[in-house]
């Protein structure tokens, strides 16, 4: 049976086109046509999602930079930090004699503090006791970095300082009368004390204020009952009461902290 084929445009006997040649709506031919892709507006990015991703993960590793002192958001603590990595790899690598030497001179027991009080006072802050994997190094890297973030590096050196320097006195100074008074004997007078742990414990204190409330005691409680933890264990009792006073000493910083307001805060270049 033969068929013959009608050309495009042809039309029936009854002039009117062809059902088979009818092209319909959006069609060409029998295929759909297709839409020319809209060229991206100005400022898009051809693939929104690719670019949401590399954004969300770009502000994700901010963030968690952000924890870790830098020496133009935090220069207080990297140099600071950057002392404290200093004397520990000496203490690590040094002669033994030279580093008892140093640590020896760098005490703040009752015979330094009497002759030169200012001197063995900075000069114990330089070290840190256990090295620089003792937790105290890691606490001191994650909390001042915090805490100068919030407050400054002015600030926050001085909530590291009073607490060391008060904790310090409150714990050697009854030693001192005590051996005046013979409850203990003369060796009490050159008791090796050292170390950053009471500035941090101070510090911890005072960040704990800014933070909300439920992370605020949360901080508190947890870093408080493991200083009662050492307490209860008794092996070194005027330490960890220095310990426990340095950490309400930074909690009486809360009124003096809170009354900067938002708008008072340094800059951060990092923000």
């Amino acid at each position: 049976m033969n068929q013959s084929v009608r050309p495009a445009g042809a039309v029936s006997d009854a002039g009117t086109p062809a059902v088979s040649d009818v092209e319909a709506p959006g069609t060409l031919n029998g295929i759909p046509r297709q839409s020319p892709p809209r060229p991206p507006r100005t400022g898009e990015s051809r693939e929104p999602d690719v670019a949401d991703r590399a954004a969300g993960t770009s502000a994700r590793r901010l963030r968690l930079w952000r924890i870790l002192p830098t020496p133009t958001g935090t220069p207080f603590t990297f140099g600071y930090a950057a002392v404290l990595a200093a004397t520990s790899l000496l203490t690590q690598y040094a002669d033994p004699d030279v580093v008892d030497s140093l640590l020896h001179g760098s005490s703040t027991d009752v015979a330094h503090l009497a002759q030169s009080p200012l001197l063995v006072l900075v000069a114990s802050a330089l070290w840190i006791a256990g090295g620089i994997t003792s937790p105290y190094a890691i606490v001191f890297l994650l909390v001042l970095t915090a805490l100068e973030r919030r407050i400054g590096g002015l600030r926050a050196a001085g909530v590291f300082l009073l607490g060391h320097v008060v904790a310090t006195l409150a714990t050697e100074v009854p030693v001192g009368f005590s051996v005046l008074a013979g409850h203990l004997p003369d060796s009490s007078l050159h008791r090796l004390d050292y170390g950053i742990s009471f500035g941090v414990a101070a510090s911890v204190g005072a960040l704990a204020g800014l933070l909300t409330p439920w992370l605020r005691w949360t901080v508190l409680v947890c870093f408080g009952g493991m200083l009662v933890d050492d307490l209860i264990a008794f092996t070194d009792p005027m330490t960890n009461w220095g310990h426990l006073l340095a950490l309400a000493i930074g909690v009486l910083t809360w009124p003096l902290l809170r009354r900067r307001g938002p708008e008072a805060r340094p800059a951060d270049p990092e923000a």
